[in-house]
């Protein structure tokens, strides 16, 4: 009935933001695996028809969603753990598609996010999420009509970096109350998204806040114009600023003189 209303302005309505939210509270609220099953079915058939909604424009809806279905993949019941896992890979998948089988960086980006939140949230990380990790690479494997193209690839690498996410965060745990080694920590996990720039700053504001609360301020420093340094790289090529590397390198050799 409202769906032209709903693919105005590239899916970025209040009206379905009001429609999505109406899905998300199903998987909100505590439901049986029987009811489950039919919300998935339902989310599937609904990022179909509407994948501008999530793949284009504002991440928002897109963050939402993979945080409630990777909730699901750490649920106590084998089924809807199936089903989470399924639903996650076909969000992948038309991702892939939407972005004419080029990659699947905004899906990419926004679960390892929610993950970094759900560790925080709901304590993830145990058998039963792995078992979900497990079973979207066996669909990844699985996918003939994706086999000759980067996708189960792409695939691959995410999961790998979840696992990668949940391993660092375990590691800080166990090293709170030591800052350096904490530091060292998030340092090898910035690196690792050396090609994530949004999830890097992430990590390098995180250090930089130790950083300052130790009273270590020139280590606080660095990490920040690292950061100044990717934003400033990005702008430059969208053609928005002209700015060279050695102005920051010049920063740096006076917050180490310091």
């Amino acid at each position: 009935t409202f769906q032209r209303q709903l693919q105005q302005s590239d899916c970025q309505t209040a009206l379905m933001k009001k429609v999505f939210d109406t899905h998300m509270l199903f998987l909100q609220i505590n439901q049986s695996a029987v009811v489950l099953k039919h919300v998935f079915a339902a989310l599937r058939l609904f990022v179909g028809k509407f994948p501008s909604a999530f793949f284009q424009g504002q991440a928002d809806l897109c963050g939402s969603l993979c945080y409630e279905i990777l909730k699901c993949c750490n649920h106590r019941s084998r089924s809807t753990q199936t089903e989470a896992s399924a639903l996650l890979y076909f969000f992948m998948r038309k991702n892939f598609e939407f972005n004419k089988q080029k990659s699947i960086v905004r899906s990419h980006l926004q679960l390892i996010k929610a993950v970094s939140q759900l560790i925080a949230d709901a304590g993830i990380g145990g058998s039963r999420f792995q078992h979900s990790l497990a079973i979207i690479n066996n669909f990844a494997n699985g996918d003939k009509q994706m086999k000759n193209v980067n996708f189960p690839a792409e695939v691959k690498d995410l999961t790998k970096r979840i696992r990668t996410v949940l391993m660092a965060t375990a590691q800080m745990k166990e090293h709170e109350k030591d800052p350096e080694m904490l530091v060292d920590l998030q340092y090898s996990l910035a690196n690792s998204y050396a090609s994530t720039p949004e999830l890097r700053r992430t990590w390098l504001e995180s250090m930089a806040k130790i950083h300052a609360r130790n009273g270590d301020l020139s280590e606080a420093a660095m990490c920040y114009i690292h950061i100044a340094a990717l934003i400033a790289e990005y702008l430059k090529r969208k053609g928005k600023i002209n700015i060279f590397q050695t102005n920051f390198a010049f920063v740096n050799i006076i917050v180490e003189s310091n």
